[in-house]
């Protein structure tokens, strides 16, 4: 049986609406994971209650706002984000299914506070922070939390091997300082190997982060406020049939992902109770995923995910079902907890 996160407070003040709200899944983006974006709109979509809300997936595209409504593709008007069908329709909240630019970094969030229209993600600070892997691995080792040691490169830089090498170490991670979903990320197992990596993640940024290697048990949890407290759902353990959790682990059913994790009771209710200290002390809003390597019962911060991936493939959706909370009720929710 499936549990209702809405309590009877919020579950009454949703069905006492006057009518149904508007909700613009924005998607898309102009980044390597827009075909992951839209899929992850796709369920926002087919999983908002149709009593309580219209949705309209919304395709953000080189700055450019459109829909396809009946099959036509609509422009948004950008001076009050609107659009235009039989009638005028404005829109109640916006649903954030945009992975990578111009969401996971905060730019877009920023357009939206400026029209005074919220949405289901963290703030452009907060965002800003998260998404620059190193900057927000410094903000979580100063307030105290667990994180590989880490170097920053800088494209145009002369690449230091020797001095990289003394300071994190091989085998160390290459990735792009500023990207998602596995995209340009390398193991490097020996010095000889690092300006390849390199190279290959400037592909995807002019930043490039060079990370410890933690060796151990990969996991994830899903966090957010549930409108009284902050909740963590179910720890999911990942166990990779390539060399760690790339993209081909990630989407293409190359990694088991076991939810709930194989691991002590202990061991869980620890990791759960870091990752709602993390969302409380790093200001974090909407639905969430910190994800940990496990080092001899030690979890390793690797990544915040501010926007996480929604699609049937997808960690969070996999965890809900652990937890037996309906998608349809916990998109309400997340929804219905708007400032």
């Amino acid at each position: 049986m499936q549990r209702s996160l809405i309590n009877n407070k919020y579950f009454v003040s949703l069905f006492k609406m006057s009518k149904k709200k508007n909700i613009a899944i924005l998607t898309g983006g102009d980044s390597a994971e827009h075909d992951i974006s839209i899929l992850s709109a796709n369920t926002v979509l087919n999983n908002l209650d149709s009593n309580l809300f219209n949705g309209y997936i919304i395709h953000l595209k080189k700055g450019e706002f459109t829909a396809i409504i009946n099959e036509e593709r609509t422009t948004i008007n950008k001076a009050d984000f609107t659009l235009k069908i039989n009638k005028k329709i404005s829109f109640y909240a916006v649903f954030m299914a945009l992975h990578g630019p111009p969401a996971e970094n905060g730019m877009i969030q920023s357009y939206f506070d400026k029209l005074n229209i919220p949405y289901t993600s963290c703030n452009s600070s907060i965002s800003k922070l998260t998404f620059n892997k190193y900057k927000c691995n410094e903000k979580l080792s100063k307030l105290g939390f667990n994180c590989p040691k880490s170097y920053i490169y800088k494209n145009n830089k002369k690449i230091q091997e020797e001095y990289i090498n003394s300071l994190i170490g091989t085998p160390c991670f290459i990735k792009p300082n500023k990207a998602g979903s596995s995209y340009g990320i390398s193991k490097v197992n020996k010095k000889g190997d690092l300006k390849t990596a390199i190279k290959n993640a400037l592909k995807y940024d002019d930043e490039v982060l060079i990370e410890q290697y933690i060796s151990g048990l990969e996991v994830s949890v899903g966090v957010f406020y549930n409108g009284k407290s902050i909740e963590s759902l179910p720890v999911t353990e990942i166990i990779s049939e390539n060399d760690f959790f790339d993209y081909e682990a990630k989407y293409k059913g190359k990694s088991q992902e076991i939810t709930p994790a194989r691991i002590t009771k202990e061991l869980t209710e620890s990791i759960q109770e870091t990752t709602r200290n993390i969302y409380k002390r790093m200001n974090l809003s909407g639905i969430c995923r910190v994800d940990y390597i496990i080092q001899k019962n030690n979890p390793f911060i690797i990544e915040i995910n501010t926007i996480p991936g929604l699609s049937k493939e997808s960690i969070i959706p996999k965890q809900l079902e652990s937890a037996n909370i309906n998608l349809s009720d916990f998109f309400a929710l997340c929804l219905n907890n708007l400032n």
